[in-house]
């Protein structure tokens, strides 16, 4: 098996459990789309925006793949989306999605899951705290980026901008933060375990 990788940073959970190779990592990237599509259905109709799972995705792939893959696995999803495949919330798809009112918080998903997986591959995750200020961070982007977004796309104003696309998911944006903080260091510590079985 080919040792070639897009990842050249530190250790991912993903590396700590697959063996790097070229071929894995097209597999991970992949997938992080994947889980993110799923968790886009799963959703609460909101206007302009819906509230979802998919930030919970973005943060554990993030994390999980680290930088690069991350970053790449949410692009691709973007991709996928704009093409036409129905990964978006409520099976939703094309160029409105992308460039309406929730594409800034899609573009924000790829600087997320790049900055967690940049953090994740200084060990920010492994410890509860720090996957916590880790996943926060991540979800500031995703806010900011989307905010962004929806101001342009709707002209909104200030007031707006953060009545629609900040207050509603303030308090579901710190629970989804402490709930991947939650799972992946204890992931870490499962990882850790397994691994010291096979050797």
């Amino acid at each position: 098996m080919s040792t070639l990788a897009l990842t050249l940073g530190r250790p991912t959970l993903a590396d700590r459990v697959f063996a790097r190779s070229l071929t894995t990592d097209v597999v991970l990237i992949a997938s992080g789309a994947a889980v993110t599509a799923v968790a886009a259905q799963l959703f609460v109709p909101l206007w302009p925006v819906p509230i979802t799972m998919q930030t919970l995705a973005v943060l554990l792939v993030g994390s999980t793949l680290g930088a690069t893959r991350g970053a790449l696995s949410m692009a691709l999803y973007a991709v996928l989306g704009l093409v036409g495949l129905p990964v978006f919330s409520d099976f939703s798809s094309g160029a409105g999605v992308l460039f309406g009112s929730t594409g800034g918080y899609i573009f924000g998903f790829i600087i997320a899951a790049g900055l967690t997986g940049w953090l994740a591959q200084r060990n920010w995750d492994k410890k509860f705290l720090g996957a916590a200020l880790s996943f926060l961070a991540g979800t500031v982007v995703i806010f900011a980026l989307g905010m962004i977004g929806l101001s342009l796309a709707l002209s909104a104003n200030l007031q707006q901008t953060l009545e629609w696309g900040l207050y509603p998911f303030i308090i579901g944006g710190i629970i989804k933060a402490g709930i991947a903080a939650a799972l992946i260091p204890g992931s870490w510590k499962l990882a850790e375990r397994i691994s010291a079985k096979r050797s």
